[in-house]
């Protein structure tokens, strides 16, 4: 089955000469003008890869990339004619994947593709639902439980969860989670941190399970080495 790209941009001159140049190239085209097209058609069409640029008439590709974010870890290369480096480090922080700037060349695009993809390949996505001793997480689904029951985060403290998920028994450090969660500007707010991780363990952790681990002077760690997990009974 060929890999299906999906390109957001609402110039039509764009569209017109990137679907039939990556379809030469076989790859199946879906496009998007608009933000709102771009979110849905990434939640229900299942794009391999995601060509995006950033000025839409509806909103801002990065608001497009953080809201996909949230859900999905598809590749997403920002094709834009915004070229102030803190454009390019706004998109990179926000999710992006890769960044190149019009007027581009197909064939470095192409290239791009297909480093992204292999790169996607290389890394197998984690299964939907993982257990961490008495918290189950569910990806698809946004959703929280401990001990069966569901546990309501904030986006910060969800965005944190997948983070110390994704390096499940690994420390994951102070600047390295201040950057993914607030950006660069906020690598030493490590109060940031503190306070954050300390209302996800006022939900999660209970007196028989210390969850995250303070690795002192260093970072966090998620005590508990992830596991393929079963949706728990709803008891809330």
């Amino acid at each position: 089955m060929k890999p299906r790209i999906l390109v957001v941009d609402d110039e039509p001159q764009i569209q017109r000469f990137l679907k039939p140049a990556l379809e030469a190239s076989d790859f199946e085209v879906e496009t998007a003008d608009t933000a709102a097209q771009a979110k849905r058609l990434a939640a229900t069409r299942a794009p391999a890869l995601i060509v995006l640029d950033l000025g839409l008439p509806d909103g801002d590709g990065k608001d497009v990339i953080r809201t996909l974010r949230a859900f999905s870890r598809v590749p997403i290369i920002v094709l834009s004619a915004r070229d102030e480096e803190a454009e390019k480090i706004a998109a990179l922080d926000a999710g992006a994947n890769d960044y190149i700037e019009k007027p581009f060349g197909i064939g470095e695009l192409l290239a791009r593709i297909r480093v992204a993809l292999r790169d996607t390949e290389q890394t197998p996505p984690p299964p939907p639902v993982q257990a961490f001793g008495p918290v189950t997480l569910d990806r698809d689904r946004r959703m929280v439980w401990r001990d069966n029951r569901v546990v309501h985060l904030t986006p910060k403290e969800y965005e944190l969860l997948l983070l110390f998920a994704d390096h499940a028994g690994r420390v994951v450090q102070h600047t390295d989670a201040l950057q993914r969660l607030w950006g660069p500007a906020h690598k030493n707010d490590t109060q940031y941190l503190r306070v954050l991780v300390g209302q996800l363990r006022a939900k999660l952790d209970g007196p028989e399970a210390n969850l995250l681990v303070n690795e002192a002077g260093v970072g966090y760690r998620l005590a508990f080495e992830a596991k393929v997990g079963t949706l728990p009974r709803v008891d809330d």
